[in-house]
């Protein structure tokens, strides 16, 4: 946990233009400290691979500490919370991103430790399908207790964040400004259900103005902590294709909502599905199955005895009995199934209570 003092220095650090997340977490490796980076000599520093003098020409502009010592006096004031890279609080997924933020702020009753977290975004412009569709997919996902985060904008974003909250589930809204403004301000009206249930994090100031070129910023957050973004619904452009673009830079598994060809809200999601930059999500079972995620046993153990069954998995039910768990090509090869039928095969006995997907592309009877 960082000192007072400590924390001033990482904000004068995160204030420093041309710096950026990148070689600030370069500089801070190096020299073990943000005050230390403050009182290095120049020199020095300028060993450190990829950091030029350009970089560091305005590490001696002393405003940087004055206005970080100003904003500390508001995150005291206001009770913020402040998620360094390096604590535990921080989101593991995140800390893996080169430019995710040194520090971030955060409000309300937020615990990431240990939990499943999902993104979802979309079109400000959402369609009464486009609503039906994300309530229906955090209704199904509410048993496995996931972490709901969005944009808290217009459409999508805060149909996401209410129905997280009518299914119990933990929502936290990502901000392209500080904590001390909301945006749009309609929506100040959910912001106490949303610290309830969750909360809001920000890497801008206080003192940071509304400025439209922050979301960019903003979406390598909402991309960056998540398993996994859930597209639903996007015109053929817009700020949710560049948040499933930065999910897929990092690796992050995409997933993206069909619609019908000619609607205009469905053409960045058809697009992404088209170019295979996103799984097609008709539902939570898609996720479930590419996430490895395990559903909760909620069936009597010999359920599965008693439905019924076509010949393809009553071939993969015999084959499953007595094994502890299989892997899909095993399974495809033993029941001299192809790979790609197999899976759905499993899908299906999924779908029944009779198997459950394991990470890693294992299965086993229920």
């Amino acid at each position: 946990m960082l000192t007072d003092r400590e924390l001033q220095f990482m904000l004068a650090l995160q204030r420093v233009p041309n710096l950026g997340d990148t070689s600030a977490k370069k500089l801070l490796h190096h020299v073990g400290s943000a005050e230390g980076i403050f009182n290095e000599k120049k020199a020095t520093l300028l060993k450190i691979d990829g950091i030029g003098g350009f970089r560091l020409k305005a590490l001696d502009n002393k405003q940087w500490l004055d206005d970080a010592e100003a904003e500390l006096h508001f995150i005291k004031d206001n009770n913020i919370d402040v998620a360094y890279f390096k604590d535990k609080k921080y989101p593991d997924r995140l800390k893996h991103c080169l430019d995710g933020p040194i520090l971030f702020f955060q409000v309300g009753n937020i615990d990431l430790v240990g939990k499943k977290i999902i993104s979802i975004v979309g079109t400000r412009k959402v369609t009464s399908y486009g609503v039906h569709f994300c309530e229906k997919l955090i209704e199904e996902l509410a048993p496995l207790n996931p972490i709901i985060v969005s944009g808290f904008a217009y459409g999508v974003d805060i149909t996401a964040h209410k129905a997280a909250i009518a299914n119990n589930l933990q929502t936290i809204g990502c901000f392209a400004h500080g904590l001390n403004q909301v945006y749009p301000k309609v929506h100040k009206k959910y912001m106490a259900q949303v610290e309830a249930n969750g909360g809001f994090i920000s890497e801008f100031w206080s003192t940071d103005a509304f400025d439209r070129a922050n979301f960019l910023k903003r979406n390598r957050i909402i991309a960056g902590m998540s398993e996994a973004t859930i597209v639903i619904e996007s015109a053929g452009k817009g700020g949710s294709l560049v948040t499933a673009d930065i999910a897929n830079s990092y690796s992050r598994e995409v997933f993206a909502v069909p619609g019908r060809a000619f609607d205009s809200q469905s053409e960045g999601c058809n697009a992404l599905i088209k170019s295979n930059q996103a799984h097609l999500c008709t539902g939570a079972e898609d996720l479930i199955y590419h996430l490895g995620w395990q559903v909760e046993d909620k069936k009597p153990q010999q359920t599965s005895l008693f439905v019924e069954l076509n010949t393809e998995e009553k071939v993969v039910f015999n084959y499953l009995k007595g094994k502890d768990k299989e892997l899909l090509d095993s399974i495809a090869i033993e029941c001299q199934i192809p790979t790609y039928k197999a899976a759905t095969v499993l899908l299906n006995m999924e779908l029944k209570g009779v198997v459950r997907p394991l990470p890693g592309k294992l299965f086993q009877l229920v």
